[in-house]
């Protein structure tokens, strides 16, 4: 899938430009296709090439003026067709932290362990971001009331497929350490067996 039916997508928000866009992405597709800002700019002048968005000049005191961009009609008909369409390919993961672990056996666990530390405090800080976005979008609402009365609840199912990831990624990050915790516990006692001494009582 390219960019073009994600800034498409994120449209269906309304007018924005450039830079609100980009504000957009970070908030409701960070979690599933991010994009900078120069990407986001580059690809809102091609779609408007293609007709599929509409841009028009805000003129501002003081400030550059800036470019406004909507959806068109035939981008809205070239959304939905996409959106009718099943994916080309199923989800693969291509994550380099897992080829690490994958060669691990052998090497020092210490710096396994300072790899995992960090992907878990990565994780745990996406997902206090998408929590704080969750409860911005519930407004006090229940879940249920939300998903039967809202207008849009696209974003919403995204977002909780983002929490959902984030969420996997912590309790793997734990397994992970707790294995490694252990297996280092055994060989600390299995060095101290070799050398002919007790191994600690707490054991």
């Amino acid at each position: 899938m390219s960019l073009k039916y994600a800034v498409l997508a994120a449209l269906l928000e309304g007018e924005a430009s450039g830079y609100e866009l980009s504000k957009v992405f970070d908030v409701s597709f960070a979690n599933f296709w991010p994009a900078t800002p120069q990407q986001l700019y580059r690809e809102l002048e091609r779609l408007a090439g293609d007709g599929l968005v509409e841009a028009r000049t805000v003129q501002q005191e003081r400030r550059p003026n800036k470019r406004m961009f909507t959806l068109t009609e035939a981008g809205r008909a070239e959304l939905g067709a996409f959106a009718a369409e099943p994916p080309k390919r199923p989800t693969a993961i291509r994550d380099e932290l897992l080829i690490k672990v994958q060669a691990m056996d052998g090497g020092d666990p210490e710096v396994t362990r300072a790899l995992i530390e960090e992907r878990m405090g990565w994780a745990r800080g996406k997902l206090d971001r998408y929590r704080r976005v969750r409860e911005r979008l519930l407004a006090g609402r229940t879940e249920e009331e939300f998903l039967r009365t809202a207008d849009r609840v696209g974003p919403y199912l995204t977002l909780l497929a983002g929490i959902g990831f984030e969420e996997e990624n912590v309790r793997w990050c734990e397994r992970v350490l707790t294995v490694l915790g252990r297996r280092g516990d055994a060989t600390s006692a299995r060095r101290v067996a070799h050398q002919g001494g007790d191994p600690p009582r707490n054991m």
